[in-house]
Parts: C-alpha cells; structure tokens; sequence
C-alpha cells in the first residue's frame, strides 16, 4: 500500500512537472511573439510615423517637383533636401500609390516631417503658392522676365505667347500689342506649376473681374473703351509717379482728345525709341515714324506702353473736369506738374523748365 502510494506521488509530481515547464515553454513562445510584434510594430511605426526630414534652416525650405518629374526624380531632390531614410519612404511611398501619381509642384518641408506626411502632401498636390508680384512693366520681355522668376514656365515660353498675335487673338481677342492691357500690376496667388498660357488664363479672369459694372459705367461716360482707357491710363502711369495729380493730367488728356489735338506725349516716343533711358526728348527723337509717336498722329497709340497701375487707371475713370489743355514738369524737380489752359501760359512754364534742365546739364 505504501508503495502504491509513493508510486502515486511520484507520478504526480513528474505530471505536474510537465505541466509547469508546458506552461512556462507557452509563455515563453507567447512573450517571444509578443516580444516580435513589439518590434515590428515600432519598425512599422517609425516607417510610417517616424521622423525622416532633418532641416537645419530657420527659413522655410521648399522642394520644387517639375512637371514631367517621375518618382526617381522625387527621391533624388527629396534626397538633397533633407530626407533620411530612403527605403522606408520609398517603401510608404509604394504601399500609398504615390510612385505613380506624382504631381508637379512647390512644397514646403518641415523639420522631423514624416514619411505619411510627406507622402499625403505630395500626392494630393498640397502645393505652397506663391506671390507673383510685377509693376513698372513697359514691354513684353520684361513682363516674361519678371514672372517667369516667379513660376516654372520659363521667359521664352511667356514671351513667345506675348507676341503670337494668332494665339492672342483666339484666346484672349487681343494681339502683342494690347496683351499688357489684360495683364494689371498687382500681387496674385499662383501655384508654382504655372504654365505661360495659365498664366495669361488667370490675368485674363482678374481682369474681369477688375471691370466690374462701375468702372464699365465710367469708361463709357468718358467716351472711352476698357482698352483706351488702359492705353491712356499707362501714358499717366509714365508721365507721373504722384497719384494726387493723376485725375488731373487725365483731364488735360481727355480735353485734347475731345479736341482732335495731339496728345504729345513724351512718354510714347521713348516707347517708340524703345530708349527708356532718355532724361531729356529733344526735337530729332519726335521724328521717329512710329504709330506710338503722339507728336506725329492724333488719337491714342495701338496699345498702352506699359501696364498701367490701378491708381492710373482709375485716374482716367475719375478724370478731373477742366479747361487745362497743357502741362509741363515743374523746374523744381518735385515731381509734380505746372498745368496750363493757353499754349502761351504752357510755353512759360516750359521755358522755365528748360533753363533748369540746362542749369543741370541736362542733354
């Protein structure tokens, strides 16, 4: 019996034995797996969630994808700009869709960026606009040059539109000529992946939108189209920079237009000249033959020789009612003009600057 008994426990104790070490091999297996989900899980984590941009500059950094670019072409301007790990985000990448929908544009990075956010903001074209900002613009080149600086369409593609009076006229019912009329100095939102004809598209919608029904009222109670009163408006724009008086010298414009005078304006024949350089327009620069030349054809010149601002052209629209036919800068050099109603009141004022010029040496 008694050996029965001790055979018993030591069964028991061998089973539980058994048991205890099946259990603990269990856990065991159960804390090595747990154990290797922790660690994929972190893997995967800092793929997805893990800083993978490093930007030093306290300015902010922006990356430009040109269009056209394939995802190579991502990873090598990313790669210059900061990125870290380029398996993991190639990886995100992939498993996102991104690697065949890349979309041109200019984004902004941000330090410890991660590679979903990284990934979203390039694949939905979350793009950082910029400003274009022109003003002072006289010709067409000049117009592609300053916004070309701005945008990826480079100057040649602007300007070779600007000057296709085919394509002018179709799109926009203008020629090279007229084209600067459509385009009002101003600061506007763009997208850096503009194209030369996105461009002009926007230009044209902002001018339309700069018409509205009040100015329209204006210009046809001066007798007086959109596009002369833009004409008349970038003759201001380079006789004077002093707003204040700009209503006025409308006025003087206006009167000699109603009159059939000669405008003669010294600005239309540096345009001419295509010499803006000029300090001082002498007799042989009013010889030019040119339809630009105000001292030669009556009425205003084909197309406006600059672009003009809002304030010049909103000067034209609130022109100041007068009798002043003539005006001539003063010989203080202020800026500012002497206005006049008679030629022989005008000539006065003119001699008077003349001399001033001369004491100047001004040739």
């Amino acid at each position: 019996m008694c050996n029965f008994a001790a055979s018993k426990q030591v069964f028991m104790s061998k089973y539980f034995n058994k048991k205890r070490l099946w259990i603990i091999s269990v856990l065991a297996i159960f804390l090595i797996i747990a154990i290797g989900c922790i660690v994929v899980y972190n893997r995967v984590y800092d793929q997805v969630y893990g800083a993978n941009l490093s930007i030093s500059s306290d300015e902010p950094v922006f990356v430009f994808i040109p269009t056209g670019s394939d995802f190579e072409d991502v990873c090598s301007i990313l790669k210059a700009s900061g990125l870290q790990n380029m398996e993991s985000f190639r990886s995100i990448a992939e498993r996102m869709n991104y690697t065949r929908s890349v979309r041109a544009g200019r984004y902004r990075l941000l330090d410890r960026m991660s590679n979903i956010e990284l990934v979203r903001m390039l694949r939905s074209g979350r793009q950082a606009p910029v400003n274009v900002i022109f003003n002072n613009i006289r010709v067409n080149e000049q117009l592609a040059g300053t916004v070309s600086a701005f945008i990826e369409a480079d100057s040649a593609s602007i300007i070779a539109l600007l000057n296709d009076d085919a394509f002018l006229l179709e799109h926009y019912s203008r020629n090279s000529q007229t084209i600067k009329a459509m385009c009002i100095p101003n600061t506007y939102e763009f997208f850096w992946n503009t194209s030369a004809k996105g461009f002009l598209d926007r230009m044209l919608r902002e001018y339309e939108r700069f018409w509205s029904e009040s100015r329209l009222e204006k210009a046809q109670k001066a007798n007086l189209t959109p596009l002369q009163v833009s004409i008349l408006a970038s003759i201001i724009e380079e006789e004077t920079q002093k707003d204040s008086e700009k209503p006025r010298m409308a006025g003087v414009y206006i009167n000699r237009l109603n009159r059939g005078m000669l405008l003669q304006a010294d600005p239309t024949l540096k345009f001419a000249l295509n010499d803006f350089t000029i300090r001082r327009v002498l007799n042989r620069h009013k010889e030019i033959d040119s339809p630009y030349n105000t001292y030669k054809y009556t009425g205003l010149p084909p197309g406006p020789i600059c672009c003009p601002s809002i304030a010049s052209i909103d000067a034209v629209l609130n022109f100041e009612q007068h009798q002043y036919l003539f005006f001539c800068a003063r010989d203080d050099f202020s800026g500012y003009h002497s206005f006049a109603r008679t030629l022989q009141e005008h000539n006065r004022n003119a001699q008077a600057y003349h001399r001033a010029l001369n004491e100047r040496r001004v040739f």
